[in-house]
């Protein structure tokens, strides 16, 4: 082997290794960086686990903003067994959900939304964030 030979698979072994920390630092910083951060209020209605390889909790959640309106679905994904357990336990039940919204993820192997929940809170009859009951003929409800 000459000494030609030598350097040029060094130059190709460091190129590979400078490709693989970019790549990893991308990763880092698109999973470490949130877009967006919030809470939504509704009723869990499907959570499963999918994927092929890299399975996550894959959910939708149906919000109604007022009375009568349709519902607006938030899909989500979670990331952590424990709190898909906690939704799977409030199924049926009005929570709040905390999410982390997270953009530039290239493939879906970490989950199909940009919306990961980190949190789950269950909401009581009485809490100001329940709904409110409004009667359909106010003038009947006297």
């Amino acid at each position: 082997m000459n000494a030609g030979a030598g350097r040029a698979t060094l130059w190709v072994l460091g190129g590979l290794a400078a490709t693989m920390l970019l790549v990893a630092a991308y990763f880092w910083v698109a999973l470490s960086w949130n877009y967006s951060a919030g809470e939504r209020a509704g009723w869990v209605q499907k959570l499963s686990k999918k994927g092929w390889l890299c399975k996550t909790w894959e959910g939708e959640m149906a919000m109604v903003a007022m009375p009568g309106s349709l519902p607006e679905k938030f899909p989500f994904t979670v990331r952590d067994d424990a709190v898909a357990d906690e939704i799977n336990r409030s199924m049926g039940k009005r929570v709040a959900l905390y999410y982390e919204e997270k953009v530039g993820l290239p493939t879906s192997c970490f989950g199909e939304t940009r919306h990961f929940v980190l949190r789950v809170v269950p909401i009581e009859e009485g809490h100001p964030s329940a709904p409110l009951v409004v009667p359909a003929n106010p003038a009947r409800a006297q």
